[in-house]
């Protein structure tokens, strides 16, 4: 049987999972325990809480005990993997939160045992299966539409490589350049197709046709910006010249809203940059009172602050007429258009434009989020 032909039956006996033999743990064996887990040492946030109450089904109370367990379960798996050395064969929690260490002697079970976990008796040690995935790594690198990835999966004791449905043979092909062992490794047809993801921020500049414009603030599916920044169908780009997706509506002029639609590359996110590496947080959108401080971010100035003067403002720019917008004396540029007016974590609304410069002040408008949000029955993305 030649390279080739050995890999693809590798392959298939490996889709079976490697031998793994669960070796019993006797009722004297000690339990991993919260009391292990020094709770004082694991701050927990009620936005985490929250989180896992939402997407695991936990309440806060089992939240803080799972996450003590967990605690647990990772000094302990430490302890065991320097003192296996190179017997370890990597280590899990099971449904049950119970810790499975894999070891490659039987005789190490006891000391498992003792340590509070379950000991699996593997035929590959950890470090067998990390040197495979170095050499995958160092390897030449696969076509990305053929091959997603590869990792170390400890609960099968193996390799997995994923490759796209109908590209198994591609993977194969390339596994064998390798040189890795194929006994070690399990080809797994994925239809997760891995892309990068990008934040929408508010601030950040955006292209939309061969123009620049600021990002005003996330809703669900995209953000919403000025109306005078492209009609709806315009294709958009990102701060890195990625593609973002269209304008699915835009009013300019009478109002100066839109709202752009983005792709799966980019994920809403609940802030607003500071151009200093930091960002706030939108928690809401209530409206404040003529007289409040409201902060202005853009890409072309960034960061400035100052007051609302007046609400209920017409501005009669050549390019048409624009009423209910507010009067503030926060300074903006070109290229400003459309980024966020934020007071405290409230936001206000999208730069539509003025006079003077941030070099010498000047008189800004923006058009009110609210009604931008109500026209088109959007969402806002909040912290």
């Amino acid at each position: 049987m030649d390279r080739r032909k050995s890999l693809m039956v590798g392959a298939a006996v490996l889709s079976l999972g490697l031998a793994t033999v669960m070796l019993p743990s006797p009722a004297s064996a000690s339990p991993l325990s919260p009391a292990n887990a020094a709770p004082d040492t694991i701050t927990v946030s009620s936005d985490m809480l929250a989180a896992m109450e939402r997407d695991l089904g936990l309440s806060a109370d089992e939240a803080q005990r799972v996450m003590a367990l967990e605690y647990a379960a990772s000094q302990t798996e430490a302890a065991l993997q320097e003192s296996l050395a190179s017997e370890f064969g990597g280590a899990w929690l099971n449904d049950q939160r119970q810790l499975m260490v894999g070891i490659t002697d039987a005789t190490l079970a006891d000391e498992v045992r003792a340590a509070g976990a379950h000991p699996v008796l593997v035929t590959n040690s950890l470090a067998t299966l990390d040197a495979a995935v170095d050499t995958l790594n160092s390897g030449a690198t696969p076509d990305a539409s053929e091959v997603y990835g590869w990792h170390v999966d400890v609960t099968t004791n193996e390799v997995v490589v994923q490759a796209a449905p109908g590209a198994t043979d591609a993977a194969l092909a390339w596994l064998e350049s390798t040189g890795v062992d194929s006994t070690l490794v399990r080809i797994e047809v994925s239809t997760e197709a891995p892309q990068l993801f990008y934040d929408i921020i508010g601030g950040y500049p955006y292209y939309p046709g061969n123009s620049r414009c600021s990002i005003g603030f996330s809703v669900s599916g995209g953000f919403v910006t000025a109306g005078h920044c492209g009609r709806a169908g315009t294709s958009v780009r990102g701060h890195n010249n990625v593609a973002m997706g269209s304008v699915a509506g835009s009013i300019f002029p009478g109002r100066d809203m839109a709202w752009v639609r983005t792709n799966s590359s980019w994920t809403p996110r609940p802030w607003v940059y500071l151009w200093n590496g930091s960002v706030r947080n939108v928690t809401g959108s209530s409206e404040a009172a003529v007289g409040a401080s409201v902060c202005r971010s853009g890409s072309t100035t960034g960061w400035y602050c100052g007051t609302i003067q007046a609400k209920n403002q017409t501005v009669n720019y050549p390019q048409g007429t624009v009423r209910y917008l507010t009067r503030t004396n926060v300074c903006a540029e070109p290229g400003d258009s459309g980024g966020s007016f934020i007071s405290g974590n409230q936001a206000q609304g999208v730069t539509s434009g003025g006079s003077g410069n941030c070099r010498t002040g000047g008189t800004t408008f923006f058009q009110p989020v609210n009604p931008i949000l109500s026209q088109w029955g959007l969402s806002l993305t909040r912290a």
